[in-house]
């Protein structure tokens, strides 16, 4: 069965519940993903996203091919809410919020979301970047919107004011190629800002 092709938010679900306690023992919320490319890159400076807190930001656009990044983050969510089991346990199936989106359903007049799961990844301290040999990314530039690269992130379970699911946790970046700049967007206060009351722990 592809999975990896149907991965809606209730299709994540569906297929974290169906796991047993044993499949989830010693799997960790921590992935380093395959390339992925990164839009509303917020990582040089944190912007104000709810209740006048400062988050750093960016959303990684992971290709539907890429199986092996799916897959560990399929294993991190699971990870996830079973090591925070404590926070959802009490709600609805239905209404838990998934940190893995479907960029053909969700942004579908958006041709850098197309054939592209999405993630939502914040953080409150300042992400590093490297090249692609290792070196710091000083110069603010070389890294933007449009750029392709890899990220470490790290899922965990949220239950804010009766929301509850799993958010994602932005941890470092390497940008290891260029891409076409990702222009006309909308500001991404906004972009986000319907859902970070939710991620908030």
């Amino acid at each position: 069965m592809r999975l990896r092709r149907k991965l809606t938010n209730k299709r994540l679900r569906e297929v974290i519940f169906s796991k047993g306690e044993d499949e989830m023992i010693g799997k960790s919320t921590k992935v380093i993903t395959g390339l992925v490319r990164f839009a509303y890159a917020n990582v040089h400076k944190p912007v104000a996203v709810y209740n006048g807190e400062e988050r750093y930001s960016v959303t990684l656009l992971i290709s539907k091919e890429d199986e092996g990044t799916i897959d560990s983050v399929i294993s991190a969510v699971d990870a996830a809410m079973e090591k925070g089991r404590e926070k959802i346990e009490k709600s609805r199936f239905e209404d838990m919020k998934m940190p893995v989106r479907d960029g053909d359903v969700e942004r579908p007049e958006d041709k850098a979301y197309a054939g592209c799961y999405f993630i939502n990844a914040y953080s409150k301290t300042q992400p590093q970047i490297v090249d692609k040999d290792l070196k710091l990314v000083l110069n603010e530039e070389e890294f933007y919107s449009g750029c392709y690269g890899r990220a470490s992130i790290t899922f965990y379970t949220f239950n804010h004011e009766g929301s509850a699911g799993v958010a994602c946790g932005l941890g470092n970046l390497q940008k290891l190629k260029d891409g076409e700049v990702l222009i006309g967007y909308s500001d991404p206060r906004v972009e986000f800002g319907t859902f970070i009351e939710d991620y908030l722990e």
